[in-house]
């Protein structure tokens, strides 16, 4: 595989817009490591990528009716019915917990970052950026190139199309069989299938329901539940195009949810080492990914139909 040369260009202006088929307008404003995305004058969420921070991630994230879909911590501590665990499950993320034997799924000293270097040509609905993944002794490892488009669907609903392109610009790089990856989100506490304020369920695109959803390999999965009296939901589409379609998943009943085609001796019992991806200097490798923030259960959402539509483009 050959990488492709990608003309780099100037952060993006102080505000672009869309007129959007859904929902209105969509708008992109840009302060120094953070960019806000409203869709029609209303917060969607924000895009943060300072140095400071251990992986670019996305937050907050408003559904339906303005309602909170993801958990607050670690940005903030204060929110009740919130567990302070994993604090490296920062909202919507991409990384992955073994690249040439460095974790970047962790946040600490001993573990890599992924650090932002460039804004990318990009379509008014966007965000595109290149990234390094650097080892704790500043070297690094490889490269990514990151897609992120933002769109709106009826009756309210939300939606991010992320695509990650991951390439070896640094030499070989070998992205390992573990189950702490890839493509994730940490949802709001009452979208969890278990604690104190949980109301959530879980299904995936086989019907498979609830903890069993773990592992299992799918198209889809959706979480929904209460959220302030509104029952709303998040999906994880996985693209028929991706490598390993149908992607196994990292999803707990705690409302960690990630797709990751990575684990397979951890979701499927292989041997280990079965899940291993290796690109060789100068080759790549895509995946795209998408969140959809709907109201509704598993039926009246129409997860499916959604994902249908979206999985044929």
């Amino acid at each position: 595989m050959t990488l492709k040369k990608m003309k780099i260009i100037a952060p993006i202006a102080l505000a672009v817009a869309l007129t959007a088929a859904q929902g209105g307008e969509i708008k992109l404003m840009k302060a120094e490591n953070s960019i806000a995305v409203t869709i029609g004058g209303e917060a969607f969420t924000t895009y943060h990528f300072g140095k400071e921070r251990a992986k670019p991630v996305l937050y907050p994230i408003a559904g339906p009716g303005g309602k909170r879909m993801v958990r607050d911590y670690p940005f903030s501590k204060d929110s009740p019915g919130e567990a302070h665990d994993h604090i490296h499950h920062e909202s919507l993320w991409y990384s992955h917990g073994d690249v040439n034997g460095i974790s970047f799924w962790h946040i600490g000293k001993t573990r890599g970052k992924i650090v932002h270097k460039n804004f990318l040509k990009s379509a008014a609905d966007e965000i595109a950026t290149e990234n390094e993944w650097i080892s704790p002794a500043g070297k690094a490892q490889c490269s990514d190139t990151t897609r992120i488009k933002f769109f709106s669907l009826p009756d309210g609903g939300r939606g991010v199309d992320y695509r990650v392109t991951l390439r070896a610009t640094h030499g070989d790089v070998k992205f390992g069989d573990t189950k702490e990856g890839s493509m994730g989100i940490r949802t709001h506490p009452a979208l969890r299938l278990q604690g104190k304020v949980a109301t959530g369920k879980a299904v995936n695109s086989g019907g498979v329901e609830g903890k069993g959803v773990w592992g299992k390999p799918a198209k889809w999965l959706y979480y929904w539940g209460k959220v302030d009296g509104s029952t709303v939901g998040v999906g994880i589409f996985d693209h028929p195009s991706n490598p390993r379609h149908p992607t196994t998943w990292h999803a707990r009943d705690y409302g960690l949810i990630a797709a990751n085609p990575f684990g397979y001796s951890y979701f499927l019992g292989k041997k280990r080492g079965t899940g291993d991806l290796v690109l060789k200097d100068g080759e790549e490798i895509s995946f795209r990914y998408a969140f959809v923030f709907l109201g509704g259960d598993k039926n009246n959402s129409k997860v499916e139909d959604i994902y249908n539509k979206w999985s044929s483009k």
